[in-house]
């Protein structure tokens, strides 16, 4: 890694109250990490996606088909697929469509619990995935909005989406579907992190202690002794590809990138390699399978920030797998998922190398 990137990166770790060394990634150059990850096929895969994204972005700003259009998670997350193509508000060939979403976002804070992001009239998976996803959105545009009055509002609005993720993180050092202080799972857990680590860098204040907490709980639902692999809670349940891959990046969001943990999680995640033989049978009700966009979203982003072997090995893989699920008419689907979901998880993989997002910038 050259010396400005690790610089960065090291401020990035600052910022969060950690000491922690760099992983072995930062033997690799940025160029090494990203010649020729995104093929021409690729690119024409992405260029497609973004096009339909954009067709079909609703008139009020959001995505999200039947019972999910308007949801919250999916609008950002369909947001960020394109920002991942180097579109800001306002700015690019779908500038425009990100400035319509983050208005969108923008007007669905909760009246009676301030900071608070969600729709509650679109069906959800749990209220605290919408409000994870999109101060994570919002965090991650603030840097580039040039208008000013809009810039002034999503960073009011940041800073009260922050308040209400440090006030609902239990005594675990977690969350849940809702923004109480109660009961905690790894997969709401790694949403609140990360948008808390984003809206860090964007200079919003987040205690030490909270990160401290949560790598303390993250680490609880691991089983270090035995797989490496990250359970869903800290009590019950078998460790999985898309928990361990959501564990990861939760202990990377909160400033741990070395150590046994991560190691340990990285060495289990690279036996769900795209194409091995974890990843055969069971169908869409395999454990590769069940949520597969959701893990390969934090797969990638694991390999990409652990890079070196890792993300050479895992990159092409999951890149060459996407694209073979890839629908006629350029979308992705597994047939239970919203198709914007589905797609925009995919375009956010595929687009890993553009380094655009801030959140994995190097």
């Amino acid at each position: 890694m050259s010396s400005t990137p690790a610089k960065f990166l090291m401020a990035l770790l600052g910022l969060m109250g950690s000491s922690v060394a760099l992983s072995g990634f930062a033997q690799d150059t940025d160029v090494n990490q990203v010649r020729g990850m995104i093929t021409p096929r690729a690119q024409e895969a992405i260029d497609a996606g973004l096009a339909y994204l954009a067709r079909t972005q609703h008139e009020n700003g959001s995505w999200g088909s039947n019972q999910n259009s308007g949801n919250l998670a999916v609008t950002s997350l369909c947001g960020l697929a394109l920002m991942a193509g180097g579109n800001q508000p306002g700015r690019g060939p779908y500038g425009r469509h990100v400035s319509r979403a983050l208005q969108y976002v923008l007007a669905h804070e909760d009246r009676l619990q301030p900071g608070f992001l969600v729709n509650n009239r679109a069906s959800s998976h749990g209220p605290m995935y919408e409000h994870g996803f999109a101060t994570l959105f919002l965090a991650e545009a603030h840097g580039m909005i040039h208008q000013r009055e809009m810039r002034e509002q999503v960073r009011g609005t940041l800073g009260r989406a922050v308040d209400l993720i440090v006030k609902t993180q239990n005594r675990e050092g977690g969350w849940r579907y809702r923004p109480v202080a109660a009961d905690a799972d790894i997969s709401v857990t790694i949403c609140q992190i990360m948008a808390l680590r984003a809206a860090r860098n964007a200079g919003i204040a987040v205690p030490k202690s909270v990160a401290d907490n949560c790598i303390k709980y993250v680490k609880e639902c691991q089983d270090l002794r035995v797989s490496g692999g990250f359970r869903y809670q800290r009590q019950g349940g078998l460790p999985g590809f898309a928990r361990t891959a959501a564990g990861i990046v939760a202990l990377n969001s909160a400033g741990l990138y070395d150590g046994p943990e991560v190691e340990k999680g990285l060495k289990y995640l690279m036996t769900y390699k795209p194409g091995g033989a974890n990843n055969q049978g069971g169908g869409f009700f395999g454990d590769y399978q069940i949520h597969y966009y959701y893990g390969h979203y934090y797969a990638a982003q694991a390999m990409w920030i652990a890079g070196g072997r890792f993300w050479r090995e895992w990159f092409p893989a999951v890149r060459d797998e996407l694209l073979t699920h890839r629908q006629a008419d350029g979308t992705w689907s597994d047939g239970r998922f919203d198709r914007h979901y589905c797609t925009a998880m995919a375009l956010i993989v595929l687009q890993i190398p553009n380094n655009y997002l801030p959140i994995l910038q190097r």
